[in-house]
């Protein structure tokens, strides 16, 4: 009995060890995991090894990987700090060499070398809608670098010279293009005239317009503000320098001619605003106007800003914030109206006899107004006491309180005996040149700040707008308008055998542009 009872303890060890060295299977149903986990660990570890050692495998590949990866970045990194440091330094380098020259001195120098002008098609920029066609001619040689706005490079303005597109720009190069407008096909070259225009605005102001310690991008102050050709003349306007750092602006004539121009003085004044001594102490010569437009062989418009001395704008005896009717033979002049802030756009209309005028607003309130010549007294658009825009922070900035008591700016022009504009818009869009098309009632004005033209129609005869007409981001108000972006800002703008032609001043490029 003891020999039966040893069989069968030999045989059931005999049938659990092969259970734990084979299969498991029993143990495994009767014992809890983690016994079953503590047996395979230290009892029967042997079982794992080939697991762990193909697990381990594989963390060494992906270690090696892992390895690999950050050599790469520690080498990428490197190489872009090192790029970096390079690039920093140039840029310090650059901004030095930057810091010792304005952009006047780029395009004096190009006045000195008598240097011509190349432009050639930018297929990138130019564009086509349904309702217009606009070729872009971007500068690849001698670029204008002195600007009037803000981080722009050169500003400039066109006119139309026997079928030759004349350009003159901010700091006083005047050119001509040596094909006629009808044979530029890719490219625009302009051969410069030699004028003695520095006589008048010359390196001396235009070093000036870093007084205002402004970045060298920031632009000119001090500079030509129009260009106007009819029939053997050619005028310009500028802002002079009447008397040590006290401004206006005033009128230049000359006989036109493709190789030399001698200019002289046609209308100007002792009145001026000092930059440092003036009542409302505040200075801008953007706010200067300049526009021209010849009306007949003996009397052109001319217009002019306030300069931010903004009670001139409501006195009859000053010349700033006017629009002025200059005689031509005589030099004499009178006040054609008044209340205007800056003055950007001149239209006349000889059928009617009268005149479109676009002027920047304040912060909103850029306005189209209607001015007839006919008139006894002297039409007054409310500049500074009406306005539908607001001085720049608002009214409740601390620093407009009192400026919102001497300049109210109402809403209300006729309230205050005043004209309305004929259109304005709020919020403003930097409105420049206002022209008219070949289609009867049918204008254009250009923009800067919204970089747009619109075109918006108007029966003199009729009256068909009332007054007034609000524009709200494109969207008109009582009047059909229609918004055409550009892309650019528009400085200028001339009509000229069905075609626009803009001046963009983005990147100081021409822009043609077919109606459709």
């Amino acid at each position: 009995m003891k020999i039966f009872r040893n069989l069968i303890l030999i045989l059931v060890f005999i049938f659990l060890s092969f259970n734990f060295l084979f299969d498991f299977t029993y143990v495994n149903n009767q014992i809890n995991n983690n016994i079953n986990e503590f047996v395979y660990k230290y009892i029967l570890f042997h079982k794992n090894t080939t697991n762990l050692k193909t697990e381990i495998k594989e963390l060494k590949k992906e270690r090696n990987k892992f390895r690999a990866q950050k050599k790469l970045f520690e080498g990428a990194y490197i190489d872009l700090y090192e790029d970096n440091l390079e690039a920093e330094y140039n840029s310090q380098s650059l901004y030095k060499i930057l810091e010792q020259f304005d952009p006047y001195e780029f395009d004096m120098n190009l006045k000195k070398n008598n240097s011509n002008l190349e432009f050639s098609i930018n297929p990138n920029h130019s564009f086509s809608n349904n309702k217009i066609n606009a070729r872009i001619y971007s500068p690849h040689k001698n670029m204008l670098m002195y600007g009037i706005s803000n981080n722009f490079p050169g500003s400039g303005y066109l006119e139309i010279y026997n079928d030759n597109l004349i350009l003159i720009s901010a700091s006083g190069v005047l050119a001509y293009s040596k094909n006629q407008i009808e044979n530029i096909k890719q490219e625009l070259f302009f051969n410069q005239i030699k004028t003695n225009i520095g006589k008048f605005i010359g390196e001396e102001q235009y070093r000036k317009s870093r007084i205002h310690d402004f970045d060298w991008l920031e632009g000119g102050w001090f500079s030509i503000k129009d260009i106007n050709i009819y029939k053997d003349q050619i005028y310009v306007s500028y802002t002079r320098e009447v008397q040590e750092n006290c401004w206006n602006t005033s009128l230049l004539h000359g006989k036109m001619n493709l190789k030399l121009i001698i200019f002289e003085n046609l209308f100007t004044s002792e009145e001026c605003v000092h930059f440092y001594d003036n009542v409302d102490g505040e200075f801008n010569a953007h706010q200067s106007g300049g526009r021209i437009f010849n009306i007949d062989d003996q009397k052109l418009l001319f217009s002019t800003g306030d300069f931010r001395s903004r009670f001139r704008a409501q006195e009859e005896n000053s010349v700033f914030s006017k629009i002025i009717e200059v005689n031509k033979n005589t030099k004499d002049y009178k006040i054609v109206s008044m209340g205007h802030r800056n003055p950007q756009g001149l239209y006349y209309n000889k059928k009617n006899n009268f005149l479109l005028e676009a002027e920047h607003g304040p912060e909103g309130g850029d306005e189209i107004n209607l001015i007839e010549l006919n008139s006894n007294k002297i039409p007054n658009y409310g500049w500074a006491i009406s306005s539908y825009g607001e001085h720049y922070g608002g009214k409740n900035a601390p620093y407009n309180k009192k400026k919102y008591v001497k300049y109210p700016l109402h809403k209300s022009h006729s309230e205050y005996n005043f004209i309305e504009p004929l259109i304005y818009f709020n919020p403003s869009i930097g409105i420049s040149q206002i022209v008219e098309l070949d289609k009867k009632n049918s204008y254009v004005v250009a923009s800067m700040k919204d970089e747009s033209i619109y075109f918006f129609e108007y029966d003199y005869d009729n009256k068909k707008l009332s007054t007034p007409n609000k524009v709200n981001n494109g969207k008109a108000e009582n009047i059909k308008i229609e918004r055409v972006h550009i892309g650019e800002r528009i400085r200028d703008m001339i009509y000229y055998n069905n075609k626009l032609y803009l001046y963009l001043e983005d990147t100081a490029s021409i822009a043609e542009v077919s109606i459709n």
